[in-house]
């Protein structure tokens, strides 16, 4: 069982994968990255100020100490030569206090101003890296969509692309269907023009009347070969053709007469 549910989490997996990877866009992935990228460089920079801020706080701390100190120096001063030593004593060990306070307060401020100068470095660095990241995204991007768009020209002109795939398979299927129709409709002529069907609206001929047609159509087709036989085989002139007809005509004429009414002909020749 612990097979079968392993198998089942792999194929889900690369199914998953497999999805993930047709639906990511690495333009929108290099673009997510930069947005990181700047976010990142944002925290930084913030992080540059608020130490910077710090530095400042200290530094005003640092002058106002060192103000007092400079006037409980001089409190004790005037005590001392106003003859009371414990008023300058006094006044002198609050200054001490306070110069401990003021090497204190030196120390943070070294301190936060080395890590001003780090962060100022680093965010320098971060910032020329975010620089260089975006011209290589925008590189990146434009070549992707060169590339993609070259293979969406590629796969129309070659017909492998899903949209003119299915453009080609809807010509196929019409032009089939279509050489399907004018095949049916021929065989249903040949079997009307054979009296295999009838039709109902009677304007279908019957077998014998077809029959007559075909051969009154032939002898039409041998008629006008003989003519044209003979346009190609007769004289040269129209006078000539008049002639010959003329001619013709009349021998046609003498043979009939002779044939029917010899008796006759002969006295009309005697006469001659």
């Amino acid at each position: 069982m612990s097979g079968v549910m392993k198998r089942m989490g792999m194929i889900f997996r690369a199914k998953a994968n497999k999805a993930l990877d047709r639906a990511e866009d690495p333009r929108e992935t290099l673009d997510y990255s930069y947005q990181k990228q700047l976010e990142l460089l944002q925290k930084v920079r913030r992080g540059v100020a608020d130490v910077a801020t710090s530095r400042k706080r200290l530094e005003l701390q640092l002058n106002q100490l060192q103000s007092q100190s400079s006037k409980l120096e001089d409190q004790g001063r005037k005590a001392l030569a106003l003859g009371r030593e414990d008023l300058a004593r006094e006044a002198l060990s609050r200054r001490a206090a306070l110069q401990q306070q003021v090497t204190d307060l030196e120390t943070q401020h070294q301190t936060l101003q080395g890590e001003e100068e780090k962060l100022t470095l680093a965010a320098q660095r971060l910032q020329a890296k975010v620089d260089a990241f975006r011209t290589k995204k925008e590189t990146i991007k434009a070549t992707y969509t060169a590339a993609q768009a070259q293979t969406r020209i590629g796969e129309a002109f070659s017909g492998i692309s899903e949209e003119m795939g299915d453009v080609g398979l809807a010509i196929q299927r019409a032009e089939d269907k279509t050489a399907q129709l004018q095949a049916r409709a021929g065989a249903i002529d040949e079997l009307l023009a054979s009296g295999a069907l009838d039709d109902p609206s009677g304007m279908a001929k019957d077998d014998i009347q077809a029959e007559l047609d075909r051969l009154s159509g032939g002898t039409d087709v041998e008629l006008e070969l003989q003519r044209m036989k003979a346009e190609l085989a007769g004289p040269s002139s129209p006078q000539q053709a008049i002639e010959g007809g003329t001619g013709q005509t009349q021998s046609q004429d003498q043979s009939q007469s002779g044939a029917q009414d010899q008796p006759r002909d002969t006295p009309r020749f005697d006469k001659q």
